[in-house]
């Protein structure tokens, strides 16, 4: 039996959008992603049935159900609206597989977009990017096991878990060094049918590469990630799991451009700023 091709499933919003929130899921099956045909997307129904967060917009003309619209048509989002974003914690090669398992929580309002600004407040400190392989959940798990845990897996995309490391000095539970906002950005797009088991991942700082690692360096994988964190929680359509950072990192500073990398995957770009919440509601 021929196995099923890799898709990429995107969350974009129009250039001419109805409301600030309109979006829709577009669907990719060329294997080239720079070509003409990897370029031009076909409106889908969300991935994500079952998740209120993740309903796309009503169809209008130009992004109905089965309708075509290229890159230049559209902006990418974060590929998903999670309700949990979870990272591994000390995941690299044998030193933390001899550790227990640990996870750590990400707020869902720290994730943002392909594009967007890292915003860094004045007083955060030292703050690194992380380039992580990033399980996107495809429906409701619980208690998933070995055999189990891949149908739990819509995909996978790429995640920067922005980390900053003075605060995880003074905060154990590194709730304030891991979810600022901004600090999770993800995408470009979700990739299906993906090996995870021996892709390269780096960064690119400043155009400069950093020297890379893999998934293979990960001392948990996938499939026990996701097994261990189902057995106290429930995971939900559109959550995102970090995997864990094996690779060279670089402090980031306002005015930096970081592109994380995950082979058979892509890029994720965004620049650096400093924070700035003026245009917040009051």
């Amino acid at each position: 039996m021929t196995s099923p091709l890799p898709r990429r499933i995107a969350r974009v919003r129009p250039l001419d959008p109805t409301s600030p929130d309109e979006h829709f899921f577009v669907a990719n099956d060329a294997t080239d992603f720079t070509s003409d045909e990897g370029k031009s997307w076909t409106v889908i129904d969300s991935p994500f049935p079952s998740s209120r967060a993740n309903a796309a917009s009503p169809g209008r003309p130009g992004w109905e159900r089965a309708a075509t619209n290229t890159e230049d048509a559209f902006t990418f989002l974060a590929p998903s609206a999670p309700v949990n974003v979870l990272g591994m914690a000390h995941n690299t090669g044998q030193p933390g597989r001899d550790l227990p398992p640990q996870a750590f929580h990400k707020a869902a309002s720290s994730v943002v977009g392909p594009g967007e600004a890292i915003q860094l407040p004045a007083n955060v400190g030292h703050v690194d990017p992380e380039a992580e392989l990033t399980i996107v959940i495809g429906r409701a798990a619980r208690a998933l096991t070995l055999e189990t845990a891949g149908s739990a897996i819509l995909g996978y995309t790429i995640g920067n878990d922005v980390s900053a490391r003075d605060l995880q000095k003074t905060d154990e539970l590194w709730i304030s060094a891991k979810s600022q906002d901004t600090f999770t950005p993800a995408g470009p797009w979700i990739v299906t049918q993906l090996d995870p088991t021996d892709l390269e991942i780096g960064i690119a700082h400043n155009g400069r590469k950093l020297k890379p690692a893999g998934s293979a360096d990960l001392g948990w994988k996938v499939d026990e990630i996701l097994v261990y964190l189902t057995s106290f929680m429930t995971l939900q359509p559109g959550d995102l799991v970090l995997t864990g950072f094996p690779a060279e990192t670089a402090r980031i500073q306002p005015g930096d451009t970081v592109t994380c990398r995950v082979e058979g995957i892509g890029e994720l770009t965004n620049p650096v700023r400093g924070a700035s919440w003026e245009d917040l509601p009051a």
